[in-house]
């Protein structure tokens, strides 16, 4: 796990509001270098707002990001992460194969490299297939593997183990951690407890649009008071 003080992006104060709603409200954390990290929450959480007003995406009512001491504009937080959001489904009438060419020659990345991570995610069946044919667990393993390729720190994935069966989601969660080993970033939006706690490293907990823990699964234990229970246990204890 990343040292405390290698901070890659910090997220002070972060707000968004929809009329007289506040979809978030006042979040802060910091994401580290190396690490893990998991975005925790059910459904209506304001996860993917959350995800979308970092990447600059959606603008936040108030709040900002920050790169070590440098506060990040919108407009230029793309040079510093890649988001994936949950459900897009780019190039629907191109092949998988064509889609890793292009994005390893947009970013310089090798096809050796490209042909490993479809080796790996087990899309080598599928590289003559249109993206727009494959199944939602076959589109996100194309889709990490389109992330992977691009050479940017911070990858920000919304809810990378949707539609994986069991044998996906261990495959998945093991080329995920192989990048954080190899120095990137994985930050994670996850909706499954238990797929959380197999793979996070550190997590942010959000419940109605508002930070309620942060830290390992240790230190959320004990922040709720409870020596050993599971992530779902801690949860609501913090809600």
């Amino acid at each position: 796990m990343p040292a405390a003080d290698t901070n890659t992006l910090r997220v002070e104060s972060l707000s968004k509001r929809f009329g007289e709603f506040w979809a978030l409200r006042d979040v802060s954390f910091s994401v580290r270098s190396s690490e893990v990290l998991g975005l925790i929450g059910p459904n209506g959480s304001g996860k993917t707002t959350l995800f979308r007003c970092i990447a600059g995406l959606s603008p936040a009512s108030d709040g900002s990001v920050f790169a070590g001491d440098a506060e990040i504009p919108p407009h230029q937080r793309k040079e510093h992460l890649f988001f994936m959001p949950d459900g897009a489904r780019p190039w629907s009438e191109q092949t998988v194969a064509w889609a890793l060419r292009y994005v390893a020659g947009l970013y310089g990345a090798t096809m050796d490299r490209a042909w490993s991570l479809a080796t790996t995610l087990s899309l080598d069946h599928l590289l003559g297939s249109r993206l727009g044919s494959l199944s939602k667990g076959e589109h996100r393993r194309v889709m990490l593997a389109v992330g992977l390729l691009t050479p940017h720190e911070t990858l920000m994935l919304d809810e990378p183990f949707d539609g994986l069966d069991l044998r996906q989601t261990r495959d998945v969660m093991r080329v995920i951690r192989e990048a954080a080993r190899d120095g990137r970033t994985m930050f994670l939006s996850i909706h499954q407890l238990i797929d959380a706690e197999r793979i996070c490293d550190r997590l942010v907990l959000l419940s109605g649009g508002r930070v309620v823990g942060e830290g390992t699964l240790d230190e959320l234990r004990a922040r709720a008071e409870t020596a050993s229970g599971g992530l779902e246990e801690v949860f609501l204890a913090l809600t």
